[in-house]
């Protein structure tokens, strides 16, 4: 979980301002955590709350997503999902939006199966986004967590991802140059796995997801979620992570980092 929040710290600064290289400072004045990192910290908060019963997540998730947010309302949310957030009524809205991906990382972290990582991450999307991309890529998302955590090689995920999610036929240096913004999952979450796939180490796989450009804050949470799972996070990017967010979050987050990384 984490590893999200640092991918989207690091990555915030050059959302409308994209870098395609992988020399910048990896911390830096304009850095600060988003809607990326508020909705990551409110589904964990709802994994944790379920206690493993994944009938209430639905509730749950909705419940924290609003709560929370609500307390962050300049914190970057899209249009559609602030009226959502705001609304104590409104249902899914077809949505095929990367937000799917960006907070599901704790799923990954919470489930002793890749079925339950699959369907955790089915309850805590479908609130919002009931597009099928939308569903595909939170899944995908959760799914490489599970696949990182449990130690299967690049090789074996890039294979999982090909046959059941996207085609994984690209490299990043073929992508790069004509890459662009894009909110959709389906041309941010197979982007932000291969990011993970070429990478040698938790910074390196945050450098590359940003190094693509487009949206960079949340490609990298996407990317920094599942690298997590596979390498850690080393003691001085936590540190240095964690003086960007304030006294509440930092509360949630030690609340729930034994259940969702």
């Amino acid at each position: 979980m984490l590893g999200a929040i640092i991918g989207d710290i690091a990555g915030s600064r050059f959302e409308f301002s994209n870098v395609k290289a992988k020399n910048f400072e990896l911390f830096a004045t304009g850095c600060e955590f988003t809607d990326d990192t508020v909705m990551t910290l409110a589904v964990a908060k709802a994994l944790l709350e379920s206690r493993g019963d994944h009938t209430l997540l639905n509730s749950l998730a909705a419940k924290f997503m609003r709560e929370i947010g609500r307390l962050y309302p300049m914190c970057g949310f899209g249009q559609i999902f602030s009226k959502w957030v705001f609304s104590d009524t409104m249902g899914p809205y077809g949505s095929y939006g990367n937000g799917a991906a960006m907070r599901v990382s704790p799923c990954g972290f919470a489930a002793s199966t890749i079925e339950a990582a699959k369907l955790y991450s089915l309850k805590v999307t479908e609130v919002t986004h009931s597009h099928l991309e939308g569903l595909k890529g939170a899944e995908a998302t959760a799914a490489c967590v599970f696949l990182a955590k449990t130690g299967k090689s690049n090789a074996e995920i890039r294979e999982y991802v090909n046959t059941n999610y996207y085609p994984m036929n690209f490299t990043l240096d073929s992508i790069r140059d004509s890459y662009k913004f894009d909110a959709s999952c389906q041309n941010t979450v197979p982007q932000a796995i291969t990011a993970f796939l070429e990478s040698t180490s938790f910074e390196s796989a945050v450098r590359n997801a940003i190094s693509l450009g487009g949206d960079s804050d949340t490609m990298a949470a996407i990317t920094g979620g599942i690298a997590e799972a596979r390498y850690g996070i080393p003691d001085d990017i936590r540190k240095r992570a964690l003086e960007f967010l304030d006294e509440r979050l930092l509360g949630i987050l030690a609340e729930c980092q034994g259940t969702a990384g």
